[in-house]
């Protein structure tokens, strides 16, 4: 048998999107060292263009936010949602987390470049066009496989691995950590547009959310760019794709073609990109953690993309892994579990609530709901800003309870 060459690191990340790059800054900011592995070569297309607010506070806290302010992406003030007559828009500066109160919509070719290339400036390593073929946990520090392009291959002996390497879910598939997501089976169907919008009630500054006029399980997104283009998608479940699958494009067109307020919004639109689909994407892991390894952002769970929580619940479990295995590889001892998996879940299980609220029914209710309490719409505006961790606001710490009342409201003034 020939010698497999092996190399040692202390810190191995699988992947440099969005939760790669800002582990391995934090990591490397602290003096560890970091090396990423990345099967593709940047910038490449992803999905998940529209940020929220809380993204920056760790764009910032891994001392990328000067890069990215300086990038020239469209400016998101906020999220505006419309059904039928019914327009409702919520503001990220007026949110009862204060938190940040804009964010950027992103065509994310550039800017998972952008936060990758700003990981290497401060120092990180990362090699791209390589690809993580096997991994080994049952040994006192973990091993990895590493492929190379031209088909040799390598081994790294690690400290710690973190996967963040998205839809590809590396370490869940090598190690057999897949669960059964339990949302309903979903499919995107998308494209990229030169929009030419001129309806003076579209609002450049936000994502606009379309529900469907009469499936109000079907919804669309709307996220514009700074270089006039904008991401347009639909989200429907199997069945109502039924005969339309032949053709994306006309399946797309097909969808905005029953929604005569979007169908207006887009009216002079240049259709000059092929439509494009993903399907199945929910997803959920047995474990966030295990020995020598823990799972980042979607990589680990991925619900839904109708409030865009995707890239901040990676980017939040990138600033949490960091900061736990800083502390372990300080010498420490520490708890992935209470310190990581739960803390995390407790955010991604308030997002939850409300996904399931949206398709249900009953988050639209209060979503379209007209007037009602200003201090209850900045409750709501900072989940839609991204801060489902503050369990200062009643609708994160009682999510469930507080949905159920307020859409019990809403539905007792609509009738």
């Amino acid at each position: 048998m020939p010698t497999v060459e092996m190399e040692r690191r202390q810190v191995v990340i699988i992947g440099a999107g969005p939760s790669g790059a800002i582990a391995a800054a934090l990591l490397k900011r602290k003096g560890h060292d970091v090396l990423v592995i990345e099967r593709q070569y940047f910038p490449r297309f992803s999905i998940g263009e529209s940020l929220l607010s809380h993204c920056l506070d760790f764009v910032e806290e891994a001392g990328m936010l000067d890069a990215v302010n300086a990038a020239g992406f469209q400016l998101k003030n906020g999220a505006a949602f419309a059904w039928g007559e019914r327009y409702s828009a919520f503001d990220f500066g007026d949110t009862f987390s204060h938190g940040k109160p804009t964010t950027f919509q992103v065509q994310r070719a550039d800017f998972d470049k952008l936060l990758a290339d700003q990981a290497a400036l401060q120092g990180v390593e990362i090699r791209y066009g390589e690809a993580i073929v096997s991994v080994d946990v049952d040994r006192a520090k973990p091993q990895l496989g590493v492929r190379r392009e031209d088909g040799s291959e390598y081994a790294i002996e690690a400290d710690f691995m973190l996967d963040a390497s998205g839809y590809g879910r590396v370490l869940p598939r090598l190690l057999d950590l897949e669960a059964p997501s339990n949302f309903p089976v979903r499919q995107a169907v998308f494209t990229h547009i030169e929009d030419h919008i001129d309806s003076p009630t579209f609002e450049r500054e936000k994502i606009l959310i379309t529900t469907h006029p009469t499936q109000r399980d079907i919804w669309f997104w709307t996220i514009p760019f700074s270089n006039g283009r904008c991401s347009v998608g639909v989200v429907a479940a199997a069945e109502h794709y039924e005969g339309r699958m032949e053709n994306l494009d006309e399946c797309l067109r097909g969808f905005i073609a029953e929604t005569p307020s979007l169908a207006g919004v887009l009216s002079n639109a240049v259709w000059d990109t092929p439509a494009r689909t993903i399907g199945g994407y929910s997803a959920n892991v047995k474990t966030l953690h295990g020995p020598g390894f823990a799972l980042l952002g979607n990589a680990a769970e991925f619900l839904d993309p109708v409030f865009s929580s995707g890239v901040t619940i990676a980017m939040r479990s990138a600033s949490m892994a960091a900061g736990v295995l800083h502390r372990q590889l300080q010498g420490e001892s520490v708890d992935w579990q209470t310190e990581f998996a739960e803390p995390l879940k407790r955010g991604v299980d308030t997002f939850r609530c409300y996904v399931e609220g949206w398709y249900a029914g009953t988050f639209q209710d209060v979503i379209y709901h007209e007037g009602g309490s200003a201090d209850i719409r900045r409750m709501i505006s900072s989940i839609l800003a991204g801060y489902a961790w503050d369990e200062r606001n009643p609708f994160v710490s009682e999510a469930k309870r507080r949905l159920r009342m307020l859409s019990e409201i809403c539905a007792s003034d609509a009738s």
